[in-house]
């Protein structure tokens, strides 16, 4: 996505099992790399993750 990834927009570097088509490579948006996930942000299923997701895609969108 060459002007960034909107809040609440999908990636499309997403495959159909929701991962990363091009994790490990250079063109990786360094914001990608560095998310770090962790158990609070997984939680116990999908949904948690997705919410947690949701959450911070809104704290972080611009104006």
């Amino acid at each position: 996505m060459p002007h960034g990834k909107p809040a609440g927009i999908r990636c499309v570097q997403l495959t159909v099992d929701n991962f990363c088509a091009i994790f490990g490579d250079p063109r990786r948006p360094a914001v990608c790399v560095s998310l770090q996930p962790e158990p609070v942000m997984c939680g116990r299923d999908r949904q948690h993750a997705m919410a947690w997701l949701t959450a911070l895609e809104a704290a972080t969108a611009g104006d």
